[in-house]
């Protein structure tokens, strides 16, 4: 039987990440998050002291491996062998992941991980480049997008309240926006032939059910 894979791209806090691991218990699919991935690398650097991408040695990246393992819901992601799933997910890394994520040679280590992760098995993965350059021979590919103080909203309503305020995360989520779809390497941006799908006023069922509609076809 032919591997499937199913790619979701679309802006920060657009719901990709929810609806991808919706999809992948459904059909029992592997799911793949990319976005961990680069959080991954951020926090390597982060705990040397490098909160910058102008300050970090690209040689030190083939110190690091990524790994990843889904089950019954949750997203475990490794690196160098440790389980970092909670530590990626830090206001701090949020706001300096962009930096790191731009640089040719990042992308290019994390496309190395994941095309490997995804070999001899149906996936569903997450990102902003999944269906345009990671994959661009998927089997399904969809866009999600939604207003910045909706997803901002969203964002906030999952994180501690004294670590930041709605309005840090709405201007991250601006800057993490325009970061992304200006970047030379790779930009956010919609495949040609990809789904694109507005869910500012969608709940996360009618989202799944509209995805799950095309598939199904």
């Amino acid at each position: 039987m032919k591997n499937i894979i199913i790619a979701i791209d679309g802006e920060a806090s657009s719901g990709k990440s929810t609806q991808a691991k919706k999809i992948a218990d459904y059909l029992g699919y592997s799911y793949l998050d990319s976005g961990a991935f680069y959080r991954a690398i951020t926090l390597f650097f982060k705990r040397k002291g490098i909160t910058s991408a102008t300050g970090f040695n690209k040689n030190e990246l083939d110190e690091i491996s990524l790994n990843s393992n889904y089950n019954n819901g949750k997203n475990l992601i490794y690196l160098n062998g440790d389980d970092v799933s909670d530590d990626i997910r830090s206001v701090g890394i949020s706001e300096i992941v962009s930096d790191f994520a731009k640089e040719k040679e990042v992308r290019e280590h994390v496309y190395k991980h994941l095309r490997e992760l995804s070999k001899n098995q149906s996936i569903v993965i997450d990102g902003r480049d999944i269906g345009t350059v990671v994959f661009p021979n998927a089997d399904f590919k969809f866009f999600l997008y939604a207003n910045p103080e909706i997803r901002a909203k969203r964002r906030f309503s999952e994180i501690d309240k004294d670590e930041i305020n709605y309005k840090s995360v709405l201007d991250n989520l601006k800057y993490r926006d325009i970061t992304d779809s200006t970047r030379d390497i790779a930009p956010l941006k919609k495949a040609h032939d990809a789904y694109s799908i507005d869910v500012s006023e969608l709940s996360i069922d009618q989202v799944f059910k509209k995805l799950m509609n095309i598939i199904e076809k």
